[in-house]
């Protein structure tokens, strides 16, 4: 007898139909498990017959086969458990197997027949919403994450004896849906903790007005971490559509909190210095989203940057330009979203004492030019800001005057953003082309010889005067100013050079 479930498989951050076909037929028994399945899903021969027999059920004496289709789509995970027992269950006869059942079905089972929480499963609600499956089963315990998508009908199950159930029942009741659970409010840090560090104040503000990536240069100790950490803080909450992003690049990676439905925040990553490529942008035999993937809509800070290998920071150049990560294998290709803020924190140079007036550096100009060769000259210049922060004096950290908090420099921050998204429905950091030119007109003739002096003694690239627009864009925005002053591109210039990052060619 045969018999046919519909379940997913997830490809990426999407997920594509998966037909589980069941044949029960006299022979040795045995189970026969075909459709490209990875060592995952050939394991469940052992978890299905074991949770079957565990519910009370009894298991084939007989040949059985399995086939999963289609059969160039390599099939990961314990998803497909729950499947394959119905599936069995219902081919030997002790289910009723009714064909063209709207049900899609997935699920993990332990032994015992219970079903653990499952990773993935928004992508294969989403997934199943497009397509003709109005149903969907599940664990019980990813209810939440599963209200997320409208327009399903829901049925949780905690055992393989309760998904069994209703497949037995002639019309199903669905679960009312758990409704969308607020994430927990994160707790960033207050930006009213930090004492002086004006400039670098100002940059954390105009990098998340903008969406710029910003780098903090100075000697160990001097806050470059305390500013970054403080950066989520005054981002404003994703929207609808970040926000299923965000959580289906989360729900995939299996980092989903418990009991969470979207992810309202705006994510902040901060890898170590020895990770790999793979971890950093992805990838794998079997590709799975990276650091710069989860840090989508957010935050990705490398602390300590030159201590990166010069590998893992050259794979962050294209994906930083276009907001997305491709990955090309033989069988086909994934793409993962990185719309991401990259925020960098490095010393000036190995001992992290250039330029500090309290301590002197010894470092060998040799060496001092070996650390700054780390990061190539194409990385820094995608860097849209780039802050000298030195040690506050003791008097300004004992100072009484409270500083101002995240919620002041949040409110500023998004009333700008909402003034770009009302003008060119995107942030100014991702302008191009003639956008840019329309959003970047220039007041007067002032602010035009202000931008050609800079660009003439900086010796700018096109990218980089581009860059320069956008922040003085995102500057302007700020102050409530149509058009860029000679104010605004003075101060997006100060950003772009600074000594103390440049020590190689300042020594002396």
């Amino acid at each position: 007898m045969l018999a046919r479930i519909s379940a997913s498989a997830v490809l990426g951050i999407d997920a594509v139909p998966v037909s589980v076909e069941v044949d029960v037929s006299p022979g040795l028994p045995g189970l026969t498990m075909v459709g490209l399945p990875d060592t995952t899903v050939r394991e469940s021969r052992d978890r299905v017959r074991a949770a079957v027999r565990n519910s009370g059920f009894p298991f084939p004496s007989q040949k059985v086969t399995v086939s999963l289709a289609p059969a160039d789509v390599r099939k990961v995970g314990a998803a497909f458990d729950l499947p394959i027992a119905l599936g069995i269950l219902a081919a030997s006869g002790v289910l009723p197997h009714r064909e063209g059942t709207p049900f899609t079905i997935v699920g993990g089972l332990s032994l015992d027949g219970s079903l653990p929480p499952l990773q993935g499963l928004l992508p294969i609600a989403m997934a199943s919403r497009r397509t003709s499956s109005t149903a969907l089963m599940f664990p019980a315990a990813n209810l939440p994450e599963a209200s997320v998508v409208e327009g399903l009908k829901l049925f949780p199950v905690r055992s393989l004896w309760e998904a069994a159930q209703v497949l037995c029942s002639p019309n199903p009741t669905p679960a009312i849906a758990a409704g969308v659970a607020a994430q927990a409010s994160v707790g960033h840090e207050d930006m009213a903790d930090v004492r002086g560090q004006v400039a670098g104040r100002r940059a954390l503000e105009i990098a998340a007005a903008g969406g710029h990536h910003l780098l903090f240069c100075g000697p160990p100790g001097a806050g470059k971490t305390m500013l970054a950490r403080r950066l989520p803080g005054i981002l404003p909450s994703l929207s609808l559509e970040e926000a299923l992003t965000v959580t289906t690049i989360h729900s995939v990676a299996g980092l989903l909190p418990a009991g969470t439905g979207l992810i309202r925040y705006p994510p902040f990553r901060a890898p170590h210095h020895s990770c790999s490529d793979v971890a950093l942008v992805g990838g794998g035999s079997i590709p799975r989203p990276g650091e710069m993937s989860l840090a989508h809509g957010g935050v990705l800070f490398l602390d300590e940057l030159p201590e990166f290998s010069r590998r893992v920071l050259e794979s962050l150049r294209q994906p930083l330009e276009q907001g997305t990560v491709h990955i090309a294998r033989a069988a086909r290709s994934v793409i993962f979203p990185a719309r991401v803020m990259l925020v960098g924190a490095m010393n000036p140079c190995p001992c992290g004492y250039f330029g500090d007036p309290q301590r002197n550096c010894r470092c060998p100009t040799a060496v001092m030019e070996r650390y700054q060769q780390r990061i190539s000259g194409p990385l820094r210049d995608r860097f849209d800001l780039t802050v000298e922060v030195q040690a506050v004096p003791w008097r300004d950290i004992r100072a009484v005057s409270p500083s101002e908090s995240s919620a002041e420099v949040a409110a500023r921050v998004s009333e700008a953003r909402q003034r770009q998204l009302d003008r060119q429905a995107t942030l100014n950091a991702q302008l191009e082309g003639p956008a840019l030119r329309r959003a970047c007109r220039t007041a007067d003739a002032k602010a035009e010889r202000v931008l050609g002096l800079g660009v003439s003694r900086l010796g700018l690239s096109v990218r980089a005067v581009n860059r320069i627009l956008r922040v003085a864009r995102t500057i302007a925005d700020l102050e409530r100013v149509q058009t860029l002053g000679s104010g605004h591109l003075a101060e997006a210039l100060q950003f772009r050079w600074v000594a103390g990052c440049a020590v190689v060619q300042n020594r002396g």
